[in-house]
This record gives structure tokens, sequence and C-alpha cells, in this order.
């Protein structure tokens, strides 16, 4: 990894953590790794800052790798605020992405809400530098989680449930959920919800920690995290769709998607469900903390590819 690089990744954590205090720093002031493109014959692999994107982001380099393509990583790089722009730059050659996630931050009028639908108007949305290759069958959508203690209060199984109680609960989220349209502004304007207070949170054992203890009543928790089944939350029912199908998808820059990379990453996509995906996150939580890079080796060698 460049020195350029691994400075940008300190900086973007720092200015994460200034927005979860109460800072000023917005992700989109630095929407670039800062590096510069990869060379024609190597790919740049990149991921957001949280471990499901760090893992699959490991999948795809060290598939590409074991077919002869030369990769680079720059992992935990921060939002799609912020990784988006690079890999549109060409900082970063290939993310792991979410295929309704992306699509509303490409185009915040969005409606389409099926995982064929979703993905027919993302292929459409993207812009033509970058290109969606086969979505996964494995889908992680966010969701707001409360502990089953809060669910029994307010005898809450939807969000349409809580919409009256929203004065009494304080919401937890990764900054950026705040504004996105899928995010604070679409509770509201669907299910006529407003919270009492708005906690910036990253994603994982800090967002676990707040619900538990109650710093936090309600949280923005991924669909496949291994907090939810270990700690007994409850997923409430999104019945307006507030969240779009987010089906895993590698997006990759153009140029570099040849055939024997499309091939490789498809495979990949072709082997990963949901189930796959919730037993990997579930390794990836046990108390001996595996490294990310050696789940996704042992997972490629299971699935033999």
């Amino acid at each position: 990894m460049k020195r350029t690089l691994a400075g940008l990744a300190t900086a973007v954590a720092a200015a994460l953590m200034l927005t979860a205090c109460g800072g000023s720093s917005d992700p989109l002031s630095n929407p670039s790794t800062g590096g510069s493109p990869a060379p024609t014959d190597t790919i740049k692999v990149g991921s957001a800052n949280f471990v499901e994107s760090k893992l699959l982001a490991e999948i795809y380099a060290q598939a590409l790798a074991a077919k002869g393509v030369k990769v680079e990583k720059n992992l935990g790089i921060g939002s799609r605020e912020v990784y988006f722009p690079a890999l549109k730059d060409g900082s970063i050659d290939l993310v792991p992405e979410y295929t309704g996630t992306v699509l509303q931050y490409l185009d915040k009028k969005a409606t389409a809400t099926s995982p064929e639908d979703v993905y027919a108007a993302l292929k459409k949305t993207l812009p033509a530098d970058l290109t969606a290759l086969d979505k996964a069958t494995a889908e992680d959508k966010d969701a707001v989680v409360v502990t089953k203690e809060t669910a029994a209060k307010y005898n809450a199984k939807s969000i349409a449930d809580i919409a009256s109680k929203g004065g009494e609960i304080t919401f937890g989220g990764p900054p950026e959920f705040k504004d996105r349209p899928d995010g604070i502004p679409g509770i509201k304007e669907r299910y006529s919800l407003t919270f009492k207070d708005y906690k910036s949170l990253e994603p994982g054992p800090i967002t676990t920690k707040a619900l538990l203890d109650g710093t936090i009543q309600a949280a923005d928790i991924f669909t496949t995290d291994a907090s939810i089944a270990l700690n007994g939350f409850v997923v409430l029912e999104d019945p307006k769709n507030n969240f779009a199908a987010q089906n895993v998808v590698p997006v990759i820059n153009t140029k570099k998607a040849s055939d024997n990379v499309k091939k490789v990453l498809n495979a990949i996509s072709a082997k990963l469900d949901t189930k796959t995906l919730l037993d990997l996150n579930g390794k990836l939580s046990s108390p001996d903390k595996p490294d990310p890079a050696k789940v996704a080796e042992d997972w490629l060698k299971t699935a033999g590819i």
C-alpha cells in the first residue's frame, strides 16, 4: 500500500471519529483516496470501513490473485461518500457494493425495490466507466433494529409500530445514514417517524454496545450482522419498503473488467448466498477475532474458487 493511501485511511478514520463526536467533518469534502490509478494490468481493490465489506474485498482480491491478476488492496477506506468518488476517479478499481444503497446514492429518486428491478436500474444508472458484474443472491440490508426489551415495550414488530413513539427513542447509526434518502429522511417520509435524537456511531461493536447499554434504543444494523442473533435483537419489518433490495455486487472500472476478471468475480457471486454471508460474519465475530483475509481464504478453498 502506498504511503499516500495509508495516510488517507488514517485521515478518513479521524474524520469519521470527529463526525461521531459531533464535529463538522464532512466526508464529501475529501472525495478521493488521493492515490494514482493502478497500471493497466493491476486492479486496486477497495472496501468500505466495516468488516463485511473488508471480507468481501479480500475474497475478490484473493480469487483474482489466484488466477494471475495483479492486485493491490486499499481496505477500510470509509463510507460510500468517500470510496465511491475514488472508484470514479480511478484511485481504486473494484469494490464490493450493495445494489439498493448504491443505486440510491447515485439516484436519490430511484423507486425500484425488488432485487431484479434494483439491479437493472443500477446497471443503467452507473457511469459508463463503471460496470456492475453479476449480483449475488446474498443480501445484506440496512434495518431498524431494537433490543427484545424495546420490542416488547412498544409491542413492535415493524417500523410502523414505533412511529408514535419516536419522541422517546434515540437512534444510532453511521454518520451518513442521517442524510441518506433511505436513512432517517426515508424513515421520516414513509413512516412519519421522527426520533428524539440521532447519535453518529461506527458500525459494529460500538453500535451494539450502545444498543445494549441503552445509550440508543434503535439502530441501523445490517441484517447479516452476527450481533443480531448473538444478542437476540429484533429486526423491525419494513412494510413500506424504505430499504430496497441490497444484493452484494462487484462494481469495477470498466477498463479493468477483462473476460478473466469477470469470470472470477461472477463465479464468486454465483456461490455467495445470504446463509453463507451470515456464516462468514459469524466466524468474524468469534472470540478469537480472525483476520478477514484468513476467513476469505478458507471460504474460497471450500467454495472451490
